[in-house]
């Protein structure tokens, strides 16, 4: 396992994506997302991802020059046309607009049409608390989930992202797939040849496996309930702009498809100081969140635990250790350029 320095690699990253033609109004905030998500821990969504945009931003299925339009449809409601950008910097610019909208109104809420994959769904969340403001993301994208009951998949992982500010900086966050675990998950375990925990995935015949190799789909979070969720964001997203329905989407890994994935996005801002006094909020928060975690453990070895807690621990560890990543994945980096060997610690 190696271990890379955040800053280093960062400003690394930004040079190698600045010799693609990345301008960096884009370069910056896809570097900050992946660097951001690898040191919270959730490495399926982190720096893992850049080798394979590297492949699209080669294939041109990733627009670095896009022609953006934000449509205001209603006091509250905007329509982003991201023209198939990198879905990150799409994302940053309509949490932006959602956030313009709820200062007006109370709420805010953005649409994003003819996008790519947007990464981590809580570093648009987040910045959405950072202003005082409850935040919503949603997106679909490809068809990896089977519908329940059936041995045929039909939507994708379709991830359930809310952040709200607390007294401290570190803010509430829930950021979970509709699906048991994201697929990337199952890559990891198949690079590196793992065996998958029990109810992660299903083979083509629809039948539970724990062979990373057998995997062809995942399983719903709470089976029918969680499919359920999934369909609701789905509509959200897709029924909102009319954009593909996740069964429909193109897949994310084959290179040899060149059509643009259009995938949709949902953002949601809401201004707590329209209901409540911010102050007042955050110390509900914080005392909710205390209340929680004082409660008897099951074991006394594991503390009790809110959504976000596993995540904000590791980050402490990483920005101080170095974010780990194998040495196969990392030969990936060295494929795209040699300069990443100065991330090492």
């Amino acid at each position: 396992m190696i271990l890379l320095d955040p800053i280093r690699f960062y400003t690394i990253l930004m040079n190698v994506m600045h010799k693609k033609g990345v301008s960096n109004d884009i370069s910056e905030i896809v570097a900050d997302s992946l660097i951001s998500t690898s040191l919270r821990g959730v490495d399926s969504h982190g720096l893992n991802l850049y080798p394979h945009y590297d492949d699209e931003l080669r294939l041109n299925r990733i627009n670095i020059s896009p022609n953006i339009e934000i449509n205001q449809t209603g006091p509250s409601v905007s329509i982003l046309n991201a023209d198939n950008t990198f879905g990150h910097y799409a994302g940053n610019l309509a949490v932006k607009t959602a956030i313009e909208l709820a200062t007006n109104t109370g709420v805010g809420i953005v649409s994003v049409k003819n996008s790519t994959h947007f990464g981590a769904a809580n570093y648009f969340t987040d910045k959405i608390a950072q202003k005082n403001m409850i935040g919503f993301a949603f997106t679909n994208t490809e068809p990896l989930v089977n519908a329940f009951g059936s041995t045929d998949t039909f939507l994708g992982t379709n991830p359930f992202c809310f952040s709200a500010p607390t007294l401290d900086t570190d803010y509430f966050c829930l950021d979970m797939a509709t699906s048991t675990v994201a697929w990337n998950k199952i890559k990891n375990h198949k690079r590196q040849n793992l065996k998958l925990e029990s109810g992660w995935a299903l083979d083509k015949a629809g039948i539970e496996t724990k062979n990373p190799h057998k995997a062809s789909s995942l399983t719903s979070i709470g089976g029918y309930k969680g499919f359920g969720l999934g369909l609701v964001i789905e509509i959200l997203c897709s029924g909102l702009t009319l954009g593909p329905i996740s069964k429909d989407i193109l897949p994310l890994y084959d290179l040899n498809i060149k059509d643009n994935r259009n995938i949709s996005h949902f953002f949601m801002a809401i201004d707590i100081s329209k209901f409540i006094s911010i102050e007042l909020f955050k110390i509900y928060m914080s005392n909710l969140s205390m209340r929680i975690r004082s409660l008897n453990p099951k074991n006394n070895s594991i503390k009790v635990l809110i959504p976000g807690d596993k995540e904000k621990r590791e980050y402490v560890i990483r920005e101080k250790n170095g974010i780990p990543m194998d040495s196969f994945k990392f030969n990936e980096f060295l494929n795209i350029s040699e300069d990443f060997n100065n991330a090492v610690i």
